[in-house]
């Protein structure tokens, strides 16, 4: 995944870049001080996701958003700005921004942007045909009352320490493995771990070990 850093300050765009070289599967494509070099970069290099500053020397970031979507379509935009007032944040979301993060940030939470921002693009890049389910966590319009709607049987922190835990093997997991995790019962790890898939968080293979015994891994989607 291409990423681009829109930061005047180039200490804040150094301390991204690094928080980024924390993940998987990213690339720093470039980073910009200004607007004009923000636009020129933009077009250049068509990142994936820009991670974009309001306060610029030359321009507001906020204002470059429907130019940024003229000339990268595809281009999705993360603002992350010491801005918070209500002209900037409702243009920025009228101009579809996937997230909107005040400083000062923490590396958690930058972190869990991103990770979130991977498994969108991902279901979406995947998936052909949706599910409303599915469509609501890309739309983000249950996320609030997601503790309420988990079934019987199903406890949320728990279900998130397997997600997080799930995420961070992308060779895979078994039931087993889960369990000693979480010290739970395998029956138990497996009850989880099934239901992240049946929410299209996971998806599940059958694997044949050494001795030619099958076992289901689990996979993040």
């Amino acid at each position: 995944m291409k990423v681009m850093i829109s930061e005047d300050d180039f200490r804040v765009a150094n301390l991204h870049e690094q928080f980024l070289n924390t993940i998987e599967d990213i690339e720093v494509v470039g980073k910009a001080a200004n607007a004009e070099e923000t636009i020129a970069l933009v077009e250049e290099k068509q990142p994936d996701l820009l991670l974009l500053d309001v306060y610029m020397p030359d321009e507001l970031g906020s204002h470059l958003l429907p130019r940024i979507r003229d000339r990268a379509p595809q281009t999705d935009v993360i603002m992350i700005t010491a801005a918070k007032d209500k002209e900037t944040v409702e243009h920025s979301l009228n101009y579809g921004v996937v997230d909107y993060i005040i400083k000062p940030i923490t590396i958690e939470r930058f972190q869990k942007t991103i990770e979130e921002y991977k498994k969108r693009a991902h279901i979406l890049n995947k998936t052909e045909e949706f599910s409303q389910e599915t469509l609501d966590f890309l739309l983000n319009q249950k996320e609030e009352n997601k503790e309420e709607e988990v079934p019987k049987g199903i406890d949320p922190l728990t279900l998130k320490k397997v997600e997080r835990f799930l995420v961070s093997e992308e060779a895979g997991v078994t039931a087993e493995e889960v369990s000693e995790r979480m010290g739970a019962s395998k029956t138990t790890a497996r009850r989880y771990l099934e239901y992240l898939v049946s929410i299209n968080t996971a998806v599940a293979e059958m694997k044949y070990g050494r001795v030619g015994r099958p076992e289901r891994k689990y996979y993040p989607y």
